[in-house]
């Protein structure tokens, strides 16, 4: 067999934008729903969603039928959980809370095989087709999307060493942790906060490397993708079942 092709990390590389949606509610058959909406990629989380690696196993499969890719976000910046996400098959990976280079080098480190990086070796598993894709080793790295978060007024400062760290595909900039770092807890609209976003995903552009974002007002969310935003999740599976659900119930009790 053939190795499978990261379209998403193909798209990001070319400068594409990409428009996706948040999956948070843990359940295969709500991505099943959601990957045939028709959004150019789609995030599984288990950082903020009663989530883990057999749960995202059953959503992996629920998305394969469909064009819409996944990207993964482990729980933290951790080998042993990455590694445990690459084996059942995901190929793009978001990881959170990175502070530095440092940092983005131990993520890096953690989706390659030796001597590039430390990632155990399983021979047969889900990522290579149970052993049915005979090039894997030799190919991996190249179809991996390694995407990190940067959260925190720490990691805004650290950006160029971030983006200069061999291996980043891409700096996905978090507003809500960013906006409570700078002591703004629950207000990512406060002008300040804005204006370090912006700033951000510009310079990630500028850098050459994907912008990553996250906005729950997808009125708003154009302003975005013109400051640079070029993968950006305008919902989330649940928000969307949530304020759905709140406005039905309105119409008939008001």
């Amino acid at each position: 067999m053939d190795m499978p092709k990261n379209h998403f990390k193909r798209r990001l590389l070319a400068g594409e934008t990409q428009i996706g949606l948040w999956n948070s509610l843990a359940s295969a058959y709500s991505t099943e729903i959601c990957a045939g909406a028709g959004f150019d990629w789609m995030l599984l989380d288990t950082e903020h969603a009663p989530s883990d690696v057999p749960l995202v196993l059953t959503q992996l499969q629920a998305a394969a039928p469909y064009p819409t890719p996944c990207v993964v976000r482990p729980a933290w910046n951790d080998k042993v959980l990455i590694k445990r996400f690459l084996d059942i098959g995901a190929q793009s990976l978001l990881i959170p809370f990175v502070q530095n280079a440092d940092d983005a080098r131990a993520a890096v480190d953690a989706c390659r095989y030796p001597p590039h990086g430390s990632r155990g070796v399983s021979v047969t598993a889900r990522h290579n087709r149970f052993g049915r894709v005979a090039t894997y080793f030799q190919e991996v790295h190249n179809e991996l999307c390694i995407l990190v978060q940067a959260e925190t007024m720490e990691a805004v400062s650290n950006l160029d060493a971030i983006l200069a760290v061999d291996g980043v595909d891409g700096v996905f900039i978090g507003p809500a942790d960013l906006a409570a770092d700078m002591g703004h807890v629950g207000k990512t609209n406060v002008p300040e906060v804005r204006a370090e976003t912006e700033k951000a995903l510009r310079k990630i552009r500028a850098s050459g490397k994907a912008a990553g974002f996250l906005w729950g007002n997808a009125d708003e969310c154009q302003h975005w993708i013109d400051v640079g935003a070029n993968f950006i999740a305008v919902g989330s599976d649940l928000g969307l079942l949530a304020r759905g659900a709140e406005n039905l119930c309105k119409k008939f009790k008001a």
